[in-house]
């Protein structure tokens, strides 16, 4: 189970309100960085919540209280983060506001067997976004006896 994660923006504020809006939840300044950092989240039962740095932001191992600019960002525009969360909001929910924030949004099958909508954010970080519908399919298609049976069909297709 996911309780938080955190990502970078070019615009914390707006990303954690957008994510806010996914999860039905509300977004604030992340107080215990007081750089610009916020934080959305969500009405469920965990408390789930996303934190959201400055973009060419690190958190530092020898003070992790901190997050500090990068001294040599990659100068890439996307990252290998990413996010699989469910929300209450329709597909075309999630296409209404990729089109408003002018974020890519697309509606894709995975190969375990579930939908998702891929959103995004800023163009850099994808969000995978299981609506109510897409969530099930998603629960009964990653169990670790699924996972484990697709290994042994690599596995068997490698060596074969």
């Amino acid at each position: 189970m996911l309780y938080h994660a955190s990502i970078a923006a070019k615009d914390p504020e707006n990303v954690s309100k957008v994510v806010a809006e996914i999860w039905g939840g509300e977004h604030f300044p992340f107080l215990p960085l007081q750089n610009g950092s916020w934080m959305a989240v969500a009405s469920d039962d965990r408390n789930t919540a996303l934190e959201v740095y400055p973009h060419n932001s690190i958190i530092d191992y020898e003070d992790p209280k901190v997050v500090v600019p990068n001294p040599a960002p990659s100068g890439t525009n996307r990252v290998e983060t990413h996010l699989a969360i469910g929300t209450g909001l329709t597909a075309d929910d999630i296409f209404a506001i990729g089109e408003r924030e002018g974020w890519f949004a697309q509606r894709l099958r995975r190969k375990m067997g579930f939908d998702v909508v891929e959103l995004w954010i800023e163009n850099r970080v994808m969000l995978e976004i299981l609506t109510e519908e897409m969530q099930s399919d998603y629960l009964e298609t990653t169990t670790t006896p699924r996972w484990m049976a697709a290994l042994e069909k690599w596995k068997e297709a490698k060596l074969g």
